[in-house]
Formats: structure tokens, sequence, C-alpha cells
């Protein structure tokens, strides 16, 4: 660990000698008692989301000058750590960012440049230009396939457990006689919001839960929305639903709380092929069972739950192996 240690007491001046202090080795100053610890220094790094790609910068100095990186830095002392985040991404990137969601916390105590904790934030672009600024050379936008060798260890960790996640949420469209069922896209969201509240506990949902839904549509990776169409003719979302993956101490697990389908367009199989759609996402990310509350539909839905393998309780559980 690289590290520029003081010579003199920074509270008398008096000269520092070594001793043991709680088990350590450590700088103390003999006359007035201070002990010179040595912590990790805090950072922040961004993982910032840009047309299907991610944003790298070219550093500018050392260490690693001239290689790739995301965009990262030191929190100062009169900041906070989500302030530190938006103010080193402008910084390094242009970029005016929001903070989409807390991604992962990892120790460098190899350093460079000196022992450290880094707290990487997933971050999308909503003001600003893209332009390399601060130590940074050149800024650009690497798709999930192709992106560079990256020095830093933490960084490759967090990335790889980006395109994990990434990789878990890419399912292929089905197609079926009268409907395709796809993931959902940005375009779907005004439809599903309306269908969401055609599940009785939303049907009152005001303003600010709509609000607060349709951020979770656009951010939350947790949760992978998938939609039945219509023919591409008329296309028109009829149907949808909403796979929540809940992390626990064990593992992972499937849980579906909302699901719609168009009146217009019920007992034709749309919600069957919904559900048969979310169990095989399921299944590919590894899931091992998939719980739902039927009590949240109407009588139909439930009937439909019940036809479907799930229980009419408060929690309703199927086994995907």
């Amino acid at each position: 660990m690289a590290s520029t240690q003081p010579a003199y007491c920074l509270i008398c001046g008096s000269p520092l000698t070594t001793a043991v202090v709680a088990g350590r080795e450590r700088l103390v100053c003999t006359e007035c008692g201070y002990v010179h610890y040595l912590n990790p220094v805090p950072a922040v790094g961004l993982i910032v989301e840009m047309d299907d790609g991610v944003v790298f910068i070219r550093r500018g100095h050392p260490p690693h000058e001239g290689e790739w990186a995301l965009p990262s830095g030191f929190i100062e002392a009169d900041e906070g750590v989500q302030e530190a985040a938006r103010r080193e991404c402008e910084e390094e990137t242009g970029l005016k960012v929001e903070l989409v969601e807390l991604f992962g916390v990892y120790s460098f105590p190899e350093g460079p440049p000196t022992s450290g904790i880094i707290v990487f934030y997933r971050a999308k672009p909503i003001g600003g230009h893209l332009r390399a600024g601060d130590d940074a050379s050149e800024v650009r936008i690497f798709p999930p396939d192709q992106m560079p060798p990256v020095p830093f260890r933490t960084h490759r960790q967090v990335l790889e457990r980006w395109r994990r996640q990434m990789a878990g949420q890419k399912c292929p469209e089905e197609s079926h006689p009268e409907f395709t069922i796809r993931p959902a896209r940005p375009e779907d969201e005004p439809r599903v919001l309306e269908l969401l509240r055609l599940i009785p506990p939303n049907a009152e949902m005001d303003d600010e839960a709509l609000r607060a839904a349709a951020q979770r549509f656009r951010e939350c990776r947790e949760i992978l929305v998938f939609v039945a169409e219509r023919p591409a003719g008329n296309p028109r979302v009829i149907g949808f639903a909403a796979l929540s993956i809940v992390r626990t101490l064990t593992g992972q697990r499937a849980w579906i709380d909302d699901m719609a389908v168009d009146p217009l367009y019920q007992r034709r199989g749309v919600g069957a092929a919904l559900l048969e759609a979310v169990m095989r996402q399921a299944n590919r990310m590894g899931m091992t069972h998939l719980f739902l509350n039927p009590r949240r539909g109407n009588e139909p839905a439930r009937a439909f739950y019940r036809a479907a393998g799930f229980r009419d309780e408060h929690v309703g559980c199927i086994h995907l192996g």
C-alpha cells in the first residue's frame, strides 16, 4: 500500500515513534499520546448507461495513464457520497447524471495510490454533453460486448456483475397466433401504467403512485416487464406481467406482483402466455421458485392463478425446477 507517513506529531509537532497499539504497529507521539491511524480513503465510481452502452474515460494522468476506466474519484471532505458521484461524473465526462441505484461497494487495500473503499452507482444522463474533462484525455461509449481492458480490479468486478445482470435480463420474443410476448420497451410505459390500474388494489392509484411506478418501470433492473402485443398491422399492448427479482441471504427469488390483461383479450391465452414467459425467464436466471399473491387479482384472475398451480392464499408458490 503506497502512503506518505508523517515524521512529526500533527498535534504538538514532536517526533513520532513506532509502537504497538490495538494489535498493530503504528506511529505514536510519546509527548502527547497522539496515534496516527492509516484508514482507507472513500471513493466513488459510476456505470453511466447511455445509448445501449457504458461510458468510459481514458485516463490522462497516472496511475494507468492512457488506459480506459469508469468515471471515478475520491470523495471530498465536505461532500456526501452521492454528491461526489455526480460531481466526478460531470468533471470527467461532461454529463449531468441521475443516480439510479447503488450497485456495489468494494475495497482496494492494495491501492493505487492508497488503501480505499469505492462505492459504485448506476447512473443515467439527464443533461450536459459527452466530452472529456478533468483528468480524462478521451471519453467514449462502449457496448457491453466490446468493453476495453480495465486496469483497476474493483472496476472489473463491478462491470462483470453489471454484464451478468444485463445478460440475465435478455429474453427472446415469443410468437403466438394472435399476439407476441416480448420484453417491454420504453415506449410501452403509458400503456403498461394504464393496464396496471386494472389490478383491483391499484384501481385508485394517485398521480404520485403512478409516477413512482413509472420510475421503477424505467430504471429498476430488478424488475423485468413482459408485454403481450397484438399483430404488427395494428400494434397494441394487450397485457403485461412484471417479474421482480428479490435478493435474499441465500440467493434470489422470483416474484410476480403485477399482471393484467385487457378485458377485450381475456380468455384467449394471453395471461397463460405471459406467465409461461415469466417462468422461462426465471428459469434462465437460475430461480427455483416463483412466488405470487393471488389475492391481488379479481375472481377471474384468481381462478386463472389456481389453474396455473398457485394456491389461493396470500402468497402462492410454484416450483420451477
